[in-house]
């Protein structure tokens, strides 16, 4: 079944919004969709710290759209692991039945893999944009997504993700 539409949680965002390149995700996917705990997160309580503005500006342009999880349930069940704004990607993604997700948290991720649910996250999106020829060095991105961002990548998964797109010899 293809995926029809991508639904991100607040990480990826913030991530992306905080190094320029939260246009990326129009780029790979047309139009995003959040849950309204990540649009209260992101945007609102968020309000002046990275992504606030753009996912505000994103929103208003039509390419981000907010659509609240109507699984209550699964909401519950989710959020004994999870915080709510994953919790409703994860729930909005099973109603959805074809999507992909937008998350960076291990625990999330392992979830939504429960789910079979495809995802990526930050590090997948920047490694996607070097080999579409989108960004021109994953080795800046990934600085300043640590630097700027204040993203952690562990030092040996840095170095695989470099050698994955040539840019670090074995």
């Amino acid at each position: 079944m293809p995926i029809t539409i991508c639904i991100s949680d607040s990480s990826t965002l913030i991530h992306l919004a905080a190094i320029g390149r939260l246009a990326l995700l129009r780029k790979f996917y047309g139009k995003i969709t959040i849950p309204s705990a990540v649009w209260q997160e992101v945007v609102v309580e968020g309000k002046s710290r990275a992504g606030a503005a753009e996912v505000r500006r994103a929103s208003e342009a039509g390419w981000i759209e907010v659509a609240p999880p109507q699984d209550e349930v699964l909401i519950r069940l989710l959020k004994r692991e999870l915080d709510e704004g994953e919790s409703e990607v994860i729930a909005l993604a099973v109603e959805q039945g074809s999507a992909e997700v937008l998350l960076d948290e291990s625990d999330a991720r392992q979830i939504a893999e429960l789910y079979s649910i495809p995802k990526t996250g930050v590090i997948g999106l920047l490694i996607r944009a070097k080999q579409e020829g989108e960004v021109g060095s994953l080795r800046q991105e990934l600085d300043r997504l640590c630097d700027e961002a204040g993203f952690w990548i562990r030092e040996e998964f840095y170095r695989e993700i470099l050698q994955s797109v040539g840019e670090l010899n074995p």
